[in-house]
């Protein structure tokens, strides 16, 4: 793949001791290696690919003067993450636009759900169940940045419980159910579906109700922006931080055991937990990296990157005015999408996640162009080709769609392992987001980022919080190396 990164970096570190050491430079690693060179330490941050950003990374996919991005695109947690808030990566070059809508949910001829900013307008277009909305959700985005700096974080003593409470007693439950229960409209059950199928877990089980809501949030308390020039622009930024903070970056550098690893006081993985017991091997006690070989991934994804002649033809209107819109109807035929995966079932008719970045930011593609991607969830592992499905829904609400496709290029589960190594059966949540690995990923520690060996932590989606663009995975991580490993 050709990365659009403007940054060049070394191939070899230029010391032979460092306080840190950070293997990988996805969003955790960057932010985890960020966190840790604020203290005035010394940190070097290695990368086996030729370029930075992991899940951040754009690339020409597909016809000249297109930039697609590889795996994320729309960044909902970004601009409510703690970490993010702190970093003035506006300084850096990183510019954020934003639609005028975050999301929108068609269910068929020009009727469409639309998720607002504006909570008071997104209630205004739920009819009956605008009310509803607005009683679950209004006190929740009135406090979201109590909520997300504790939803973000590692499980502990909430400091504010009765707005945890507020939020936990629904969310515990399943997505299905609540929709149920709260909502009685199509148009909201359907909304709220294609928020929590984000969750990439069948929408009767518990929890996914969680997913949900945060989304839910997320798009009333920040938007549901996209980096202007592509996702890469969020890694280059991060990494220009970094640097001006005197951390340093090397990449096409594997590191297939410790003694490739430059000494350090403490070395912090931002891979699968796989690939630390490998890696880190009798270092670690063989009980231990049994747990983290344990460790789940779940359904994989297949996804679809196009270069258009047109924008999509949505025939309501209305969804050209989002970021994201969530194919698949109503919330009983989500459900139905995402419960095949988990039976080894491909579904007819998937819920696909599309993003149309070009319309908000005209660096994507040449003048009157635009790029789009979608994606849906398949077994883990699956070989089959989604395309004709993937297609066919998306013009089930977009008719002529298919007509303004100039190219497309195609990313099959195998294709995302291969591209990324955490991205285990084309995984590319961090691993499965259950009551058994929700707050015990990747292993039942009192601090999860750390392990057996007082030197080595982990810092990848497979610990707290999990998945997404939002940097605390790395953050929560340079905490308990700072005051463990680093505390002298």
């Amino acid at each position: 793949m050709d990365v659009t990164s403007t940054l060049n970096f070394d191939t070899s570190p230029s010391h032979d001791r460092y306080d840190a050491v950070v293997v990988g430079s996805g969003p955790n690693g960057l932010a985890a290696a960020i966190t840790i060179a604020r203290e005035g330490r010394s940190v070097l941050v290695i990368e086996s690919a030729h370029s930075i950003g992991g899940g951040m990374r754009s690339a020409k996919l597909t016809l000249p003067g297109f930039i697609h991005d590889v795996c994320s695109s729309i960044h909902a947690l970004a601009v409510v993450s703690p970490f993010f808030l702190q970093c003035s990566l506006a300084e850096e070059g990183l510019c954020w636009d934003y639609p005028e809508a975050p999301v929108a949910h068609p269910l068929g001829g020009n009727v469409a759900a639309i998720g607002e900013r504006s909570l008071d307008k997104a209630v205004s277009r739920l009819g009956v169940d605008g009310q509803p909305y607005r009683k679950l959700f209004a006190p929740l985005v009135a406090h979201a940045d109590q909520l997300f700096a504790q939803l973000l974080s590692p499980l502990g003593l909430p400091r504010h419980p009765l707005l945890m409470a507020r939020f936990g007693l629904p969310a515990v439950r399943s997505a299905h159910g609540l929709a149920k229960s709260c909502f009685t409209t199509d148009l909201a059950q359907g909304l709220f579906a294609g928020h929590a199928a984000h969750s990439v877990m069948p929408l009767e089980n518990r929890l996914t109700a969680a997913v949900g809501m945060m989304l839910a949030i997320t798009a009333h308390a920040g938007g549901w922006p996209v980096a202007r020039g592509g996702s890469q622009s969020i890694a280059d930024a991060m990494a220009r931080h970094l640097i001006k903070l005197g951390g340093e970056i090397i990449v096409g550098n594997t590191v297939s055991k410790l003694t490739d690893i430059p000494q350090a006081k403490a070395v912090v993985f931002d891979t699968a937990p796989q690939a630390v017991s490998r890696i880190a091997g009798d270092a670690l006690p063989s009980g231990y990296r049994s747990t983290l070989e344990r460790y789940r991934f779940g359904p994989g994804a297949f996804k679809i990157d196009w270069a258009l002649a047109a924008p999509i033809p949505w025939e309501a209107p209305e969804c050209a005015r989002a970021s994201t819109v969530h194919v698949g109807g109503t919330l009983d035929e989500i459900a139905a999408s995402e419960r095949a995966p988990w039976q080894n079932v491909h579904a007819e008719k998937p819920f696909v996640l599309v993003a149309q970045p070009s319309l908000f930011d005209a660096t994507r593609a040449p003048p009157e162009k635009h790029t789009a991607w979608g994606y849906c969830h398949v077994p883990h592992g699956s070989t089959v080709d989604m395309t004709d499905r993937i297609e066919a829904q998306v013009e089930r609400f977009a008719p002529g769609f298919r007509e303004r496709i100039l190219q497309r290029y195609t990313i099959a589960p195998k294709d995302f392992e291969n591209y990324n190594a955490n991205y285990i059966g084309g995984d590319i949540t961090g691993g499965v987001l259950d009551f058994r690995q929700l707050f015990t990923r990747p292993a039942v520690r009192l601090v999860p980022y750390s392990t057996p060996a007082k030197n080595i932590f982990i810092c990848s989606a497979s610990t707290p919080p999990g998945g997404g663009v939002h940097g605390m995975c790395g953050y929560h991580a340079a905490r308990a190396v700072l005051r463990t490993a680093l505390r002298d």
